[in-house]
Formats: structure tokens, sequence, C-alpha cells
């Protein structure tokens, strides 16, 4: 059973950040199929088309019948646990600083045998376990075994705290506290045991509504000025929290309907991309280095930044044409921003939601995402380390056709979906 993490004590101020080693991190393009599953919560190995057999580690062909035929394939990760071992002395930096450290042999019921991490509510071998993949520190998959059934408190292992971000005790700042979802998410994560969130919210003369109000009652929250179009502001804030701020959940956006023709002039463009892109960008510049150099920063350092991106952001959709170049911009930028955060361990996370159920979707009709899940979606994948997340049937539905071919569903949705 997994003790519950207590409230880490407050860090004495003169003394100085560690800085973060990562955990090896070379990979063969072939394995980071393995990655790239990960990435979005899946285990997958390789299995031949043309024998059956599934294999690991990745190869370029099956080791079995030569055949080149391989697919990436979800497991269910059942398996049998061999043996185990404990080390107590590594000459990796980032395995001493974290000594001791369980791994264990596993052979699943799929056909291979594995070398995994082992988590602390895993007993001795035999006995049944689940081999889950992760995205370690370094943004590789790495693989991880389960108990079966596990106790409440299982995310609070020190071990698997390593591979994700989960909020509890941590300090975050939510960008846009006026919106229905950003409210949601604020509620989302006091629930989840965030210990400070900070709720930005622009244009403060404005009325603030009663979820503004019913939000900023919670114990947890603090109402700060923040609008991202303003340079300035963007760059005190930081000043006055970026040193502090853990998880960064950037949800502030501009969204309208329309594409090119229907619409004259360029504003409307404009304030789009002023928030939804260059927010972003002013926002990462600010922020990201306060939480590179705080990412080693004990049980409770910096550790992820998420974007609420949308589907659109994938294939372009003219009925919110320029929302969705927007998006596809935030997107690229996105990328970039989690290629500069991961040699400091912090992991970039991007949420491609459908259609939500808010006032610039009134006319859309369901399946809509309601602010809740999504607000849940963003908890669960800080808490289970992903990278990219697809939440709601819309979104699930359009990422399988983007995959399976992107110039199909560009016509599809050129002809009204």
């Amino acid at each position: 059973m997994t003790m519950p993490l207590m409230r880490p004590p407050r860090k004495n101020p003169v003394l100085r950040t560690r800085q973060m080693n990562l955990p090896p991190g070379a990979r063969g393009r072939v394995a980071l199929g393995l990655t790239a599953a990960a990435a979005e919560g899946r285990f997958e190995l390789q299995t031949c088309e043309d024998c059956g057999t599934v294999q690991y580690p990745p190869r370029e062909v099956c080791h079995k019948c030569l055949s080149a035929a391989l697919r990436w394939r979800a497991q269910s990760g059942e398996g049998e646990l061999l043996g185990s071992t404990t080390l107590h002395h590594s000459n990796d930096l980032f395995f001493r600083e974290r000594l001791p450290w369980r791994l264990g042999l596993v052979h699943l019921d799929a056909g291979p045998t594995l070398m995994v991490h082992l988590h602390g509510e895993v007993g001795d071998a035999p006995q049944r376990v689940r081999v889950g993949a992760r995205l370690d520190r370094a943004g590789q998959a790495v693989l991880i075994g389960f108990p079966n059934e596990g106790s409440a408190h299982m995310a609070d292992d020190k071990m698997l705290r390593e591979m994700t971000s989960d909020p509890k005790f941590r300090k975050v700042l939510v960008t846009d506290g006026k919106t229905e979802t950003g409210q949601a998410i604020v509620r989302a994560l006091v629930k989840a045991g965030a210990d400070i969130v900070w709720v930005g919210h622009a244009e403060p003369w404005k009325k603030m509504g009663d979820g503004l109000d019913d939000i900023s009652a919670l114990p947890q929250v603090t109402l700060v000025p923040l609008d991202l179009t303003n340079g300035r502001q963007v760059t005190e804030l930081a000043g006055s929290i970026g040193g502090k701020v853990d998880i960064v959940i950037n949800n502030a956006e501009v969204h309208r309907t329309f594409g090119i023709g229907a619409r004259r002039g360029t504003d409307v463009a404009k304030a789009e991309m002023d928030i939804n892109y260059f927010g972003l960008l002013r926002l990462a510049q600010e922020f990201g280095p306060a939480l590179k150099g705080r990412s080693a920063d004990g049980a409770t350092g910096a550790t992820a930044w998420v974007n609420l991106l949308s589907i659109y952001a994938l294939s372009n959709f003219p009925p919110h044409g320029t929302f969705s170049a927007s998006k596809a911009a935030a997107h690229s930028l996105a990328q970039c921003l989690r290629a500069e955060m991961r040699p400091a361990g912090i992991r970039v996370i991007n949420v491609f939601p459908g259609p939500i159920d808010d006032e610039w979707n009134q006319h859309t009709p369901p399946p809509k995402l309601a602010p809740t899940a999504l607000a849940n979606a963003i908890v669960k994948a800080l808490r289970d380390g992903v990278e990219d997340v697809y939440p709601g049937d819309v979104a699930q539905e359009w990422l399988e056709r983007w995959r399976d071919n992107p110039k199909v569903l560009e016509r599809e949705l050129a002809a009204g979906g």
C-alpha cells in the first residue's frame, strides 16, 4: 500500500535550486513508436502482420519470420512477474539521485519478456502484474509494472510521480478564469489537491460574473490580472509569481466564427492571433525560463505546461476558418516550446478538444464537450503524464479520420462535415 504524499516543507530560499539531470534519452527511430503511443496514454508493441508475433525490443523486421510488415498494436499489458531487483548504486546521475530503484522482469501473456520499472505496490515474484507505458522526464517511453489492484494513493508512489505531473500540492497558473471552461479547470485542480491556483482575468473593470466570484471564494484561489495581449502585464506577473509556478495552463483564447469571405477586414483574425498565438508566445517567453529553472526543485518542482488548442488545429474547419488557422499556428509554436522545455524535464501537454459547449458553439449540433469533462481530461493528462489529449467523441473521430487520410478529411470538412 502506498503511503499518501505529505505536504512537502517550504524550501529554504537561501538554498540553490538543483539543476535537472535527465534519464538516458537516446532512442532509435524504430523505438520511437513506443514513445508515440505512450505520449497518448497507450501501451503498444510491434506485431508482425504475417506471422502474428508480438516482439520486444523494437526491431526493423520480425525476429521470427524476418518480415518487415510490422505494425504497432495496443497491448493489455497482462503478464507474470518472474523476478525483481532493487538498485542501490547507479552510474547514471538521474537514478543516483533517486535510489533505491526497483526493476522487474515480466513475461507478457502476449509473448515477449520485458525489463520494467516496478511500482511500489508490486510485491515479490511470482505474481500477476499489468505493464503500462509512461513518458519519463526526458520525454521517452519507459515501461512500468503495476499491481492488478492498486490502492487509493497509487499516484503518490515516488517512482510514478517522477513520470507524471500530478497537480497535488503543486502551484498552478490558469490564464483565463472568466470562461466557464476556465472555471471548471480551476475547480478540477482544487479537487485534485493543488496547493495554490492563480487565476488570470483580463479587463478587471468588467463585471466578473457569478462563476468567477464563486471560484475566487475558494481558499486555494488567487485572482491575478492577466491580459495576454499586454506584454508588460505578462512580464510583471512573471516577475511576481514566475518563480513559484509549477504548472501553467494556458486556456485563454479568442474564438470567432466564419472564414475568409464572410467577413471584411482582418481585425477579428488579428484578435484571434493576438491571443491564441502571440499570447502563447508572450507567456512562454516570460514563464518558460522560470519553469525550466525549477524543474528539479524537490517533490513539487515545476513540471508541466498545458496548452488548450482545438481539434481544428489538425485540419481547418471552414465555418471557423480563421480560428482554426490561429490554433494551427499555436500548435506549431507549442511543438517548438515542447522541444525547448524537454532538456529541463518540463512536459508540454497539448489538448485538442472538439466543439465545447460554450457561447461560440451554440449552433453546433451535439455531441459537444462539457467544460467539466474537458477540465477532468486535463487533470487526468497531468496525472497520467501524457503529451497529447483528444477529449470528446468529435475529437476522437476527427483524429481517426485525419490519421487515415488528411486529404480526405479536408475535402469532407469543406463539404460541410
